[in-house]
């Protein structure tokens, strides 16, 4: 085993949530040799061409991630674990966190090739797939946002890939309905956490109604202009909103989470071209966080 390789325990803990070893056409290669390539080339970035031998041939680690980030099968991954960590009662379902951050896209990230209805992708429409790639342009270059949700574990629950520019607010909906993990003992999935903070970015009349239908407590400042604007107009401007300093010091939680993530250098720089493995690669990094103890 090398350093950074799967640990004995944690591979125990991941094999029983891996495909059956078979496929059309041949066997699967070893999948602890393959999964400690991708985790490998997560965590220092190198371009897959560069994968020491002992990880055996690049093209066949790279084939298998390109696959499992197109099927679906890391998110499925993901979602046994965070189900098996509920179910030891090791997921913190008392507050969760939701922000994002921007990581810089490569040179290498760029020239994918443009896919339209006219020109669909060649092996058929992958998982997260997104035509515009998830790139984004601002005064830094080309650049991707992560959005994400966390539990007081500070490892992510639901995660998003969208361009650079994109308002966090807009994304929020869509990162919480993302949330969903299955119950041991079968029935409905769990969706809500107790209680969400997030920062004064996410402040709008439209997240704080979602919130409240799902009958989920919360704590998100409210901005100057806001709260001026709402004086403002007096009682046709609302209620104040209620705001807890002691929970919101617990909204290091994600930025905590956001700091493990990017301490993989393939999603702190993104140099994978299409969005759908970029997203694998992310999600990769997050069942590393939930395989560790």
């Amino acid at each position: 085993m090398g350093w950074g390789d799967l640990s004995k325990d944690e591979w125990d803990r991941l094999k029983p949530h891996l495909p059956a070893n078979g496929r059309q056409g041949g066997r699967w290669a070893s999948h602890r040799r393959v999964i400690n390539g991708i985790l490998y080339r997560a965590r220092t970035g190198v371009p897959w061409r560069d994968l020491p031998p002992r990880f055996g041939p690049w093209t066949t680690v790279y084939d298998r991630h390109r696959r499992w980030c197109a099927d679906g099968t890391w998110e499925r991954i993901l979602t046994s674990l965070q189900a098996e960590a509920d179910a030891e009662g090791r997921l913190d379902w008392s507050l969760a966190s939701v922000d994002s951050t921007s990581c810089r896209a490569h040179q290498h990230a760029a020239g994918a090739r443009k896919e339209t209805p006219t020109n669909p992708p060649k092996r058929g429409i992958p998982a997260r797939h997104r035509s515009d790639e998830g790139l984004g342009r601002s005064r830094g270059g080309l650049t991707t946002k992560i959005h994400l949700a966390c539990e007081g574990g500070r490892r992510p629950l639901a995660l998003l890939v969208t361009p650079g520019q994109t308002g966090d607010s807009t994304q929020f909906e869509a990162v919480m309905e993302r949330i969903r993990v299955p119950r041991p003992g079968g029935g409905r999935p769990r969706t809500r956490p107790d209680h969400v903070t997030a920062d004064k970015a996410y402040s709008a009349r439209r997240i704080r109604a979602y919130l409240r239908r799902r009958a989920i407590s919360h704590t998100i400042p409210e901005p100057r202009d806001q709260r001026a604007n709402r004086l403002r107009r007096g009682s046709r401007g609302g209620r104040p909103t209620g705001f807890d300093k002691e929970t919101y010091k617990r909204r290091n939680e994600v930025e905590r989470t956001i700091h493990r993530l990017k301490g993989f250098r393939a999603v702190a720089t993104r140099y994978d071209k299409r969005a759908y493995v970029f997203h694998g690669t992310v999600t990769v990094a997050s069942i590393r966080l939930w395989l560790r103890r």
